[in-house]
């Protein structure tokens, strides 16, 4: 009897020490979704996708962004490391910088080769320029390197960013058709990928072409098929279904897969052949997968918010991700995955669409407002004193300003004051006013937040609500407004009772919920907020 006793004490103990943590993390990140999406929506979504994440799992409805840019490579790194980008030193998808004097990409690795057939840029990359740990590189340590991570995304940064830097693997799409990776991962691909890609798995969504995935009569949430908000998709002659896949396949090759849904059904396959492959969640040791559905950008970027093939893209998202949870399901086990799935931003409505209904917004381009700079330095001061402007972001010259005696500061204010004269600026920050920031500034709050000064500008600039730099058509984000910072948070699975909460939470709150959730270190950048409904049992 005493012997049973123990041995029913052992297998007791172990069982409680597998219970610290679960067997998978799955972190999800929907490119471009806004949380109404989850509301708008709803009467079309099955009962097991986004409803089943939200009926079983805790939903917080009123998740933000605390920073600007509101950009994809800056949100994917928050997410991950709990950080923003004044900490974690990811200011944009590509910038220019002030310490190097040059443009550079998130995740460019000039030390670094191509993995698979891609070209030599798309495989260059690795998370160098990521200043900060994430969740999973704090999931490798705690785990003496034998947990597993493995990222995943149609773009290199939605991939590459949340892996982090002990990865074991991140895989990305190129414009070939093939999932690639890099040499800062490993010496060649493995085998499952490169059969993964021999079989050429994008050709038969192709071949279907897009046409809507529900009657009509479904769509009534959204704006009529062909309207003027729309872009063209690969040179279609309206923007209207069904589309010829094949024929844009056939000009433009594998890449249009991503600006359609069907690139998030084909990450989703590759998702479920990484679980097999690399035997995610079948030990006891923690392991993670990071995915990030890009096609939701692609397709909101060029249609906008209120087209039917945005609606259809999220219909269609679900069933994906309803599909995706069977999976987990049966290969890890119901109660052995912890996932969580949030937006790396949200999106803004389409101008033209908010002027035609009697707002008063508009569309300011980039190279107008750069052009409108130049002549306002040349006639101030005789020169051209402005180096470069872009997300938002204004450098000036300082050889040029030193060579012709100028006060630095006053021409800060004096391009500051003229900038406050334009009709679409809310707000205009110099450096000193960033990092002398108390907090009590909302907007100011966001720049400081997403402002790091060995690479951002002299002055940032803040625009009026409504107002865009993007092109008349489709939409864009970038700024600290609600359209683009607020996004979906639900937490599902092991250990998370069902809920929700209505009050307003910071995205930098996922990485330290995930690590205290799972026992692990905070992530080394992060504000260290959790979000204790996350960890109550």
């Amino acid at each position: 009897m005493k012997k049973i006793v123990l041995f029913l004490v052992f297998v007791l103990s172990v069982n409680l020490q597998a219970q610290q943590r679960p067997k998978l993390v799955v972190g999800i990140v929907v490119d471009q979704m806004k949380t109404e999406y989850l509301y708008r929506f709803s009467d079309d979504f099955s009962a097991n996708g986004f409803k089943r994440l939200m009926d079983n799992g805790y939903t917080f409805h009123n998740m933000h962004y605390n920073y600007m840019p509101t950009y994809t490579a800056p949100g994917h790194a928050s997410i991950y490391t709990g950080a923003t980008p004044s900490v974690h030193g990811i200011v944009g998808n590509g910038w220019f910088n002030r310490t190097s004097g040059k443009q550079m990409y998130c995740t460019d690795d000039a030390s670094v080769s191509t993995l698979g057939n891609g070209t030599k840029e798309e495989g260059a990359m690795s998370p160098l320029n990521l200043q900060a740990t994430t969740v999973t590189d704090e999931l490798k340590m705690a785990t003496n390197f034998k947990g597993k991570v493995i990222g995943m995304s149609m773009k290199d940064r939605g991939a590459i960013l949340p892996a982090g830097h002990f990865a074991d693997w991140a895989f990305w799409f190129s414009s070939t058709g093939a999932f690639i990776s890099s040499s800062f991962y490993g010496k060649e691909l493995p085998n499952w990928v490169t059969k993964f890609n021999d079989e050429k798995k994008f050709m038969p969504y192709l071949n279907k072409g897009w046409d809507l995935y529900k009657p009509a009569s479904t769509y009534n949430e959204s704006m009529a098929d062909n309207n003027p908000y729309e872009g063209k998709l690969y040179g279609s002659e309206t923007p209207t279904m069904p589309y010829n896949l094949k024929n844009m396949y056939d000009k433009n090759g594998a890449g249009v897969i991503r600006s359609t849904p069907f690139g998030n059904d084909l990450l989703a396959e590759f998702a479920k052949e990484a679980i097999v492959r690399e035997e995610l969640g079948k030990d006891n040791i923690t392991d993670f997968l990071t995915v990030s559905f890009s096609s939701t950008d692609y397709v909101g970027h060029l249609l906008g918010p209120r087209s039917m093939e945005l609606q259809d893209t999220y219909l269609r998202l679900d069933q994906t991700i309803a599909d995706f949870l069977t999976y987990l399901d049966k290969t890890v086990g119901k109660d052995n995955y912890l996932l969580f799935l949030t937006a790396d931003h949200a999106g803004a409505e389409n101008v033209g669409y908010l002027k035609d209904n009697k707002y008063a917004v508009d569309y300011i381009s980039a190279k107008n407002i750069r052009k409108s700079l130049t002549e306002f330095s040349t006639k101030t001061f005789g020169a051209d004193l402005v180096l470069n402007y872009s997300n938002f972001n204004l450098f000036f010259n300082k050889e040029v300003i030193k060579s012709k005696g100028l006060d630095l500061m006053k021409v800060k204010q004096s391009f500051k004051d003229y900038l406050m004269t334009q009709d679409y600026i809310k707000r205009v920050y110099t450096e000193e006013e960033i990092l002398s920031s108390t907090g009590a500034d909302y907007f100011l709050n966001f720049i400081f937040k997403g402002y790091d000064p060995t690479q951002n500008g002299d002055l940032v600039l803040l625009e009026k609500t409504g107002y865009s730099e993007h092109a008349l058509l489709g939409t864009s984000h970038g700024t600290p407004f609600s359209y683009d910072t607020h996004v979906p948070a639900i937490f599902y699975g092991w250990n998370i009772k069902a809920g929700e909460s209505f009050s307003k939470e910071e995205i930098t709150s996922i990485a330290p919920t995930i690590s205290q959730k799972i026992k692990i270190s905070f992530p080394n950048g992060t504000e260290s907020n959790v979000l204790e409904e996350v960890l109550n049992k």
